[in-house]
């Protein structure tokens, strides 16, 4: 057999620029990124097909010490990653080479005792004198194949980390067509888009206290709603007018308090992640998008095993 294959699973430390690597590599974008650490809370896989060759990587939560249950399954799912992958991608940070999630990561690696690559990433964020002495450190408490510097943003370094990675491929089977980037339904999708705004306009605790999930989406006929769209300025002025991409979406948060919040004065906050969502959205599907948010309270539902899977964790 010739082709080449193998499945990679993306692991370190919370903000590494795991979701990064993984949109960069299969060049779409699948998971969504945010400055704050833990953005990232379920498996999220995607493909990047070569000459002869597949790669099918999974970006998996951030490895921590946790704190609450929704922690607990975000890191128990990433270790049950491991256990399912041919190739492992450890990722860490130039500026933060002792976080202290990596011991138990390194130790990880050494139980699994797969193939496994090392990442430093976000090396234009400081001087490049930082990076022998951290990789003459990592090479000391792992036989790593490969130790590969990049800035995951600006894509330097990645071009080369695919080539490592193809190194080790073995002859497989091509599991996906080469039209498929991801297995992720596009309602999934949604739900995050929706999800990384409010990590954009809200602060402190509320975006790690709040979950979106989608009550519907379809597309109808523009008559058969109410609302003025597509509106002067946006993309979708530039789309077709005979249909329009209607999604109902509720974000739930734990407490009274994070309700308010979330809503804002005069529905300010929450009108403003509906329009952010919006546009990204009505980029991704080419047609306008009647976006309808609702804001619900589930008591404590990061701590409660029932209410967490409900919400898809």
């Amino acid at each position: 057999m010739n082709f080449l294959s193998a499945f990679i699973a993306i692991m370190g430390p919370p903000n590494v620029g795991k979701s990064t690597i993984l949109n960069r590599i299969a060049g779409v974008k699948l998971a969504i990124v945010s400055p704050k650490p833990q953005t990232t809370r379920n498996r999220i896989l995607g493909i990047h097909h070569g000459d002869g060759y597949q790669m099918v990587f999974l970006d998996t939560p951030g490895i921590h010490d946790t704190r609450t249950l929704l922690h607990k399954s975000m890191v128990d799912s990433a270790l049950a990653t491991l256990q399912e992958v041919d190739i492992l991608l450890m990722m860490i940070e130039m500026g933060h080479p002792d976080d202290p999630a990596i011991p138990l990561i390194v130790r990880t690696i050494h139980q699994v005792g797969k193939p496994c690559l090392l990442a430093i990433n976000k090396i234009d964020q400081g001087p490049r004198t930082w990076l022998l002495p951290i990789m003459e450190k990592f090479g000391k408490q792992y036989p790593f194949d490969a130790i590969i510097p990049l800035s995951a943003l600006r894509g330097d370094g990645v071009d080369l980390l695919v080539r490592e990675i193809r190194r080790g491929l073995k002859p497989g089977p091509q599991f996906y067509p080469k039209d498929m980037v991801t297995d992720q339904p596009d309602a999934l999708w949604v739900a995050e888009i929706i999800r990384e705004k409010i990590y954009v306009h809200t602060k402190q605790e509320l975006p790690y206290s709040s979950a979106v999930t989608l009550d519907r989406m379809e597309r109808l006929p523009a008559k058969e709603v109410s609302e003025d769209i597509p509106r002067k300025g946006d993309p979708s002025a530039r789309a077709s007018r005979k249909e329009i991409l209607l999604i109902a979406a509720k974000i739930h948060v734990e407490k009274d308090s994070q309700k308010r919040i979330l809503i804002g004065e005069g529905g300010r906050v929450v009108k403003a992640i509906g329009i952010a969502a919006r546009t990204e959205l009505e980029q991704k599907f080419g047609l306008p998008v009647y976006l309808d948010l609702f804001v619900k309270v589930e008591k404590n539902w990061t701590k409660d095993s029932r209410l967490l899977k409900r919400l898809g964790y």
